[in-house]
């Protein structure tokens, strides 16, 4: 390991990303600890860990995406799911949308630049609308429990409504959306792995340390007298922390090898026939974890409206429905992996693009002829396995909601041992040293791993 930090360090570009990289991811935690003006966030987070109880609900999850941001009221609360939003709404409008598609494959810069300008329109205005919902949330907290918000600022009304409260409020939160959005942007292009999942991944790193402690505390070891949390829920919990990591390598690495081989070509004044160790890598689970993380924030969306406005309305009742952890949000979770991971794999995967490749350079599969049979062969093919993919990838998310229901396991802890959040981790610690790697060979070094470079299976 310190050989290849070495070797890492030992390419100025690539050191150079990484510092980068780190610098802006620092930043954004910066922005977890200020808080919007007139807030008291020490008071907010005391509030909001009595208002959601034991029990699992929606604003504890948006927590811990948002590294502990959400229950304090700070100006980064809203995280960068409004721009996860607007990208999924983006996505289906330009598969729904004929004259997009057009655009998109006539000039993909353009197509490109076009679709980046309105999700990042399109964030500003969820943002705006979210920040709004979250301004009526914390007034009723505020109520319930004074000296949240600032008295001087909830003073100053306008026909009984606090305007000012909520002009700050709703321009503080966007502001600190549209920044991480701008940091996201920065990583992706000028660092290293996906800006928008690293500080994703960073929020839910940040809810570690406060993890490893509820577990310590529910432990109870103190007292001979037993704790919430048994020895041997742990080890169960922490048995399918090691299947989920080790599954979501094997369904992210994983690959279907399709044989490649050449006719016979000129080379000088001899005749050669094509062949070797050619082949297609289909990836069992082309999407990676860009399913999970479109799932998750679609079903918060809907529910965050909700729960904002309260249960006593039928839209409350509804998002009460689907709060995590009940099996109608697990059925809807399922749902919509799968058709996220067969969507992402439609938009992304281009069988009439390689097969039109393979017939100009002389290469087909054994058996089947070029042209449409090999690109009905391609799509066949990536449809069998996307399936199997998209399948293990809900039951390895769903996995340990299920265990921690039977073994009634408190929702801090299974929320960070949780399928979603593990994934992301493990998905883009896997993307981002894929990248390293890429990096790494270009500059003639066989890699940082000691075995060698990361391998499909």
């Amino acid at each position: 390991m310190i050989e290849g930090i070495k070797r890492i360090l030992g390419v100025p570009e690539l050191k150079a990303k990484i510092v980068f990289t780190l610098l802006m991811l620092i930043a954004c935690r910066v922005g977890a600890y200020i808080p919007v003006p007139g807030i008291n966030g020490e008071a907010a987070i005391q509030v909001f860990r009595n208002a959601t109880g034991g029990g699992q609900n929606l604003f504890q999850l948006m927590d811990v995406f948002s590294g502990g941001a959400f229950a304090q009221m700070t100006v980064i609360a809203l995280g960068v799911m409004p721009y996860i939003s607007a990208s999924i709404i983006m996505q289906l409008l330009t598969a729904l949308v004929p004259s997009l598609q057009k655009e998109t494959k006539e000039n993909p810069d353009l197509g490109r630049r076009k679709m980046s300008k309105w999700i990042r329109f399109l964030t500003v205005l969820l943002a705006f609308f979210q920040a709004g919902l979250y301004g009526k949330y914390a007034i009723q907290l505020n109520a319930g429990t004074p000296g949240i918000i600032a008295s001087q600022i909830l003073d100053v009304q306008a026909f009984g409504f606090p305007w000012l409260f909520y002009l700050i409020l709703m321009v503080t939160m966007t502001a600190g959306t549209v920044l991480l959005m701008w940091i996201g942007e920065q990583i992706s292009e000028r660092g290293i792995g996906n800006g928008i999942s690293l500080i994703i991944t960073i929020g839910i790193l940040s809810s570690l340390p406060g993890t490893i402690g509820s577990v310590i505390r529910q432990l109870n070891l103190d007292s001979q007298e037993p704790g919430q949390l048994t020895f041997s829920s742990l080890v169960v919990l922490s048995g399918v922390f090691v299947l989920i990591i080790v599954g979501t390598i094997l369904i992210i690495q994983g690959q279907r090898k399709i044989p490649l081989q050449y006719a016979r070509r000129v080379v000088g004044r001899q005749e050669v026939q094509g062949g070797g160790s050619a082949y297609i890598p289909l990836k069992i689970n082309y999407a990676g974890v860009i399913p999970v993380i479109f799932a998750t924030s679609l079903l918060m969306f809907p529910a965050t409206i909700g729960q904002f406005i309260g249960r006593g309305s039928w839209i409350g009742q509804m998002a009460m429905m689907i709060s995590p952890g009940s099996w109608v949000y697990m059925v809807f979770y399922v749902l919509l992996i799968i058709f996220f991971t067969y969507f992402w794999t439609a938009t992304q995967f281009h069988p009439e693009k390689i097969a039109s490749d393979m017939k100009k350079n002389g290469a087909f599969i054994p058996g089947i002829r070029q042209g449409g049979p090999t690109q009905e062969y391609l799509e066949s093919t990536m449809g069998r396995i996307t399936f199997a993919g998209a399948i293990f990838l809900a039951l390895i998310a769903i996995l340990p909601t299920i265990v921690g229901k039977m073994l009634s396991v408190d929702s801090s802890i299974t929320y960070f041992f949780g399928g979603t959040s593990l994934l992301i981790l493990v998905g883009v610690v896997l993307d981002t040293s894929k990248q390293v790697e890429s990096h790494l060979l270009m500059k003639r070094y066989e890699g940082f791993m000691k075995r060698g470079k990361l391998r499909g299976r």
